[in-house]
């Protein structure tokens, strides 16, 4: 019998006998995906390029939507079944164009991996005023899974993972002023709630999507060394968060917690693939399972309960199709 994650109802690790060190070629080992279709958001840097070569290498066709589509044909250059197609997350109108593309060629969508995101970035919005992280965190997702839905559809068993982050745990979704317009902006903050939301729209989407035989997750990736994330905060903020020392020098035994990047990207990988979620959706996982419940923002590992919340993710819902002037309805 089919179950929501509503409130955290199935965040139960299902014994995967994947960890913290566990990598994308682990994760993938005997698994086939010729003739699947998957997009990847972010798919030429960091963990989203680990996640395209790996899905492609498997033998999917996967389309790397890109705003600087230059730097993605270099990149991605000589990787089979790779397609480099425009977009900006930070243009609904670039979106639209996109997904209208994509949907033009007839085909359906087995895998839509929303990975792309922004985190520590100085107050910015976009065209209607939006703050930037929540516009490229999350309803840039929202809209582009909105509008490639009939494909999601036509797959038949298509799953969508959304790359959230223990960042989570940094802040609620704020319905009151979730732009900051009248409360003093934190970069945290902003991320923060930006990836709430995004495990709030999973588990929701998840409850919508499941009787098409769509599912859904969220994704912790672990903090990971080498990609492009921190490229724009400042030293001040490593410091206050205990990454460095006075000089910049990243602490030790920080450096000893980062994952390498194909760990970082396993954790995707894994809820796009594996047979054990087949029955399982709205989850949110980290290290390759099922993470557990944590509402403890110090703890290094779980999900916060006011993010699976099912009368918080309804109204986000409702003023995220608002805010976007979409309406999703599976």
């Amino acid at each position: 019998m089919e179950q929501d994650n509503y409130q955290g109802a199935l965040q139960q690790p299902t014994g995967s006998g994947f960890n913290a060190e566990s990598t994308t070629a682990d994760v993938i080992k005997g698994i086939n995906l010729t003739g699947k279709i998957a997009i990847v958001t972010g798919g030429n840097t960091g963990i989203g390029l680990e996640t395209t070569k790996t899905l492609a290498a498997a033998g999917a066709t996967v389309i790397v939507p890109a705003r600087d589509t230059e730097k993605a044909r270099k990149n991605l250059f000589n990787i089979a079944h790779v397609e480099i197609m425009p977009m900006d997350l930070m243009n609904p109108l670039s979106i639209d164009t996109f997904a209208n593309h994509f949907l033009a060629s007839g085909r359906q969508l087995d895998l839509l991996i929303n990975n792309a995101g922004i985190m520590w970035v100085p107050l910015r919005r976009d065209e209607r005023g939006i703050e930037s992280q929540l516009a490229t965190n999350y309803l840039a997702l929202f809209q582009l899974t909105a509008r490639l839905w009939p494909a999601l559809k036509k797959a038949n068993g298509a799953r969508v993972v959304n790359v959230s982050s223990r960042g989570h745990h940094f802040a609620p979704f704020n319905f009151e002023d979730p732009n900051f317009l009248n409360r003093e902006y934190e970069t945290l903050l902003g991320y923060g709630q930006s990836k709430t939301a995004v495990n709030l729209f999973s588990v929701e989407l998840d409850h919508r999507a499941c009787d098409h035989n769509v599912r859904v997750y969220a994704v912790h990736p672990g903090s990971i060394g080498g990609t492009e994330l921190g490229r724009e905060a400042p030293l001040e903020l490593f410091q206050k968060m205990g990454f460095v020392d006075a000089d910049g020098n990243m602490l030790p035994e920080v450096a000893a917690s980062l994952k390498t990047i194909p760990q970082g990207a396993a954790t995707t990988i894994w809820c796009a693939t594996s047979a054990l979620l087949n029955h399982i959706g709205g989850v949110y996982c980290e290290d390759a399972d099922i993470a557990h419940l944590s509402a403890e923002a110090a703890h290094p590992r779980g999900v916060n309960p006011y993010s699976l919340d099912e009368a918080t993710a309804k109204k986000l819902w409702a003023l995220t199709e608002e805010m976007t002037g979409i309406t999703f309805n599976p």
